[in-house]
């Protein structure tokens, strides 16, 4: 399978979200339930209450 990213790493929250979330809410569940940085680079994966959806959290590192 080939991705659209290379990512540095995957991580998936555990804990259901409420999806009306926006990107900022996720980045702030990943430093203050995660105790990660969202700007590693890393994929942060979360779902919602019935596991059926996907939201994807991602920040694009340059590496020129």
């Amino acid at each position: 399978m080939r991705m659209f990213v290379d990512p540095q790493a995957v991580y998936l929250h555990r804990e259901p979200i409420d999806f009306r979330v926006g990107i900022d809410g996720l980045a702030m569940r990943v430093e203050q339930t995660m105790g990660l940085s969202p700007l590693t680079g890393a994929l942060f994966l979360f779902t919602n209450r019935r596991h059926d959806r996907v939201k994807i959290l991602y920040w694009g590192v340059s590496r020129t």
